[in-house]
C-alpha cells in the first residue's frame, strides 16, 4: 500500500449555523490567496458550526485572519495521508498506528474516484510524533 504522509496544521472557527457561513469564509480565504489542503464543517449544536481549515501555508492563513478580524483556534496538528485507493488501505494505516500505541480519536477520508484517496487523521498531541514515525517507516 503506497501512501504519503504530511503533518499539517489546522485551525477552527465557530460560526453561527446559517446558510452561507462556510461560503463566506471560503470566499474570503480564496480571495486572499489561501490555498487549502482540506476543509471540514461540523455541527456543534443547534446554532453553531465548527469550520476547520487546513491551509497549505499556515502563516498566510494567520496573516489573513489577523487582517480580517477572524479569530481562529489553533494551530492544531493532524496527519494528511494520500495514497493508492485499494481495499484495506485505511485498515493498514490503522494497523500501523495501533502497533505504535497511537489512538486515532477522529478521522475522515475520501476516495478521489481516480485510484487515490485522502485521509485526515487526528491523534492526541502527545502521540503525534509517534504517529508520524509509525507511518513514515
Amino acid at each position: 500500500m503506497a501512501f504519503q504522509i504530511r503533518p499539517v496544521e489546522y485551525f477552527n472557527v465557530s460560526v453561527k449555523d446559517r446558510r452561507g457561513a462556510a461560503y463566506e469564509l471560503l470566499t474570503l480565504l480564496a480571495g486572499q490567496g489561501v490555498d487549502l489542503l482540506a476543509f471540514a464543517a461540523v455541527s456543534c449544536g443547534e446554532e453553531q458550526t465548527q469550520l476547520s481549515v487546513f491551509p497549505d501555508d499556515a502563516q498566510k492563513l494567520v496573516s489573513v485572519a489577523r487582517k480580517s478580524g477572524l479569530e481562529f483556534d489553533g494551530p492544531h496538528r493532524a496527519l494528511l495521508v494520500r495514497g493508492d485507493d485499494e481495499i484495506g488501505a485505511l485498515a493498514g494505516i490503522h494497523e500501523r498506528l495501533g502497533a505504535a500505541d497511537v489512538h486515532v480519536f477522529s478521522s475522515i477520508g475520501i476516495a478521489d474516484g481516480e485510484g487515490g484517496y485522502g485521509y485526515v487523521v487526528y491523534v492526541r498531541p502527545e502521540e503525534f510524533d509517534r504517529a508520524v514515525a509509525a507511518l513514515e517507516d
